[in-house]
């Protein structure tokens, strides 16, 4: 009888603590709580967390394009990939430092940016 008695409180504290973990995954919010697009875009923002100044992306150009002020984060929610460079010219490298460094913003991805993103390529 004492072999029953132990296992059902081992198990209803094991239910307890699966429980409380639940709810804690529940109740806890991401830490930005982002407003994503619920359709096909793309585009840069000043700010992070997709706040600010929006420049748009033209997903049929793939030529390298110089942002018209830095942008903090982004949002690529179509079927292309977009490279996105810390220098202008679509330079490889951290800011001014040369090397082989560039993000790659995945197709239906966002991003906040490490340092000011200055310039991107679209990739098919």
């Amino acid at each position: 009888m004492a072999i029953r008695r132990k296992k059902r409180l081992a198990s209803g504290a094991l239910a307890a603590a699966g429980a409380a973990l639940l709810v804690g995954a529940v109740v806890t919010q991401p830490a930005a709580a982002v407003d994503l697009p619920h359709n096909s875009v793309a585009y840069f923002s000043a700010g992070k967390d997709l706040a600010g100044r929006q420049a748009p992306v033209d997903i049929s150009n793939t030529d390298c394009q110089n942002l018209s002020e830095p942008a903090l984060s982004a949002v690529n929610f179509t079927a292309s990939n977009i490279e996105v460079y810390y220098n202008h010219d679509c330079r490889t490298g951290l800011p001014d430092k040369p090397g082989d460094w560039a993000y790659g913003l995945g197709s239906l991805h966002w991003a906040n940016f490490a340092y000011p993103a200055l310039s991107y390529r679209v990739v098919r």
